[in-house]
């Protein structure tokens, strides 16, 4: 007769260097609780600036950086599989995924290139483009407080919205409606990174839709609206209340089909792994898209999750489709 079946470690990565911190903390909280005991070990590990630790029982215990294992007092862990529950850097923008790769380690995120390309505005909308997915009319610069913004507004129709290039949770994130105040704006954004998309406001709804992989085959979860009395889906409506959030969204069906398609395509084009939530504005009836997330908010209150629930499936079902993904890899 077979014994009991070893359980797989699994080390749940969160926290990280950005803005995000505190959302992620909460992401890899929820993780860790909805992963079966019976069949995983689960290490929760704050990943800050200056220290990485495995927090067991309130007491916190140091991960060796070269090769990401944990020394208890009797024995020294080695994980099976990370799963990656950090926002920003370093978990979105692919240096924790390079990190893995050159150790060999699996984990649930999408790898380092993906991951680069994804979280880079610029370049993930470049691609959308290339795939026939519209986007809106933008203009990428490298910040210069010696230069001349004002021929931007020229190209560009006001309002617009100008963006740190690489942020996520819509931080570092500004609506101009007159030409005067953009250099400022710019100015601003910069401080959170140097590169800075200038995009046309587009007007229609806002949707959001999740895509992962489930019994082996990728599907797009119920679609999301967001409805804000914000000038945007900031942090604050994403994060403290500030919006309603509608799960399915109360769409016609048409339209939902054309992003789920979009929005799978650049799941698979993109060769992202675990879930992704790309986001949308409805122009006239027509997906453009904005962003893709490629480590989403899995909080209680996060998207992912309300969308997973109305796809009928719970939470530990997708944590475990998304570790044995990575390690199908």
């Amino acid at each position: 007769m077979d014994g009991p079946q070893k359980r797989l470690k699994v080390a749940v990565v969160m926290g990280g260097f950005s803005e995000e911190r505190e959302i992620s903390l909460l992401s890899g909280a929820n993780v860790c609780e909805h992963l079966d005991s019976k069949i995983f070990e689960v290490f929760p590990i704050d990943i800050a600036q200056n220290s990485w630790e495995c927090i067991l029982d309130t007491k916190r215990y140091p991960i060796d950086k070269r090769d990401f294992s944990l020394q208890l007092s009797d024995k020294v862990v080695r994980f099976d599989v990370v799963f990656n529950a950090i926002h920003g850097s370093p978990g979105e923008n692919g240096l924790l995924a390079a990190y893995f790769e050159l150790l060999g380690i699996k984990q649930t995120a999408s790898d380092h290139y993906s991951s680069a390309i994804t979280f880079n505005k610029r370049d993930l909308l470049c691609i959308a483009r290339e795939l026939g997915i519209p986007t809106a009319k933008s203009q990428a610069i490298h910040y210069n407080n010696q230069e001349d913004y004002s021929t931007i507004i020229e190209q560009l129709k006001l309002p617009v919205f100008v963006k740190a290039n690489r942020s996520g949770s819509s931080f570092g994130i500004e609506k101009i409606e007159v030409a005067k105040a953009l250099p400022a704006a710019i100015k601003r954004v910069a401080e959170v990174d140097k590169e800075v998309l200038i995009e046309e406001a587009l007007v229609g709804p806002e949707i959001t839709i999740g895509v992962v992989r489930l019994h082996g085959k990728l599907e797009a979860l119920p679609a999301t609206l967001i409805e804000t009395e914000n000038v945007f889906f900031d942090y604050e409506a994403k994060y403290k209340g500030a919006s309603r959030e509608i799960t399915p969204a109360p769409l016609p069906q048409a339209m939902i089909d054309t992003a789920n398609k979009m929005a799978i395509k650049l799941h698979d084009y993109l060769g992202l792994q675990g879930v992704s939530r790309s986001e949308f504005i409805l122009v006239d009836g027509v997906p453009h898209l904005l962003e893709i997330n490629t480590t989403p908010g899995l909080t209680k209150k996060s998207l992912i999750p309300q969308q997973i629930a109305a796809h009928g499936s719970n939470l530990a079902a997708l944590f475990e489709a998304m570790i044995h993904e990575a390690l199908s890899h």
